[in-house]
């Protein structure tokens, strides 16, 4: 018989920053705590935003914006979430910040689940 859990993606990330899954969690999170994967439910105000660069990260890493816009800076370039269902997609060691230009929802998914 498998286990399952249902839950509120705002309510259980309260204490977490957003984070809902990953190796981080207690063990008594049952399911949610795994070293497979990370998810935030990610809610932004307009101007939030991450400064600093995000430099060495060793996760693949996906953003998939539910509302607003969102703007994800690669030292590359910059990239803009606008439409419902827009995401980015990136790979290990790859330097970003980000900025909320609208009030704006985004999904984050990161793997593994690393320390």
């Amino acid at each position: 018989m498998g286990s399952w859990y249902s839950g509120n993606a705002a309510d259980d990330g309260a204490n977490t920053r957003g984070w809902i899954l990953g190796h981080f969690l207690d063990p008594s999170a049952g399911e949610r705590s795994t070293k497979d994967l990370e998810v935030k439910w990610g809610i932004h105000p307009a101007g939030d935003q991450r400064a600093e660069w995000v430099t060495g990260d060793q996760r693949t890493t996906l953003v998939l914006l539910v509302q607003g816009h969102f703007h994800v800076r690669f030292r590359e370039g910059d990239a803009a979430l606008t439409r419902q269902g827009d995401y980015l997609v990136w790979g290990p060691g790859t330097d970003h910040s980000w900025r909320a230009t609208e009030d704006s929802v985004v999904v984050t998914v990161r793997w593994p689940s690393l320390p």
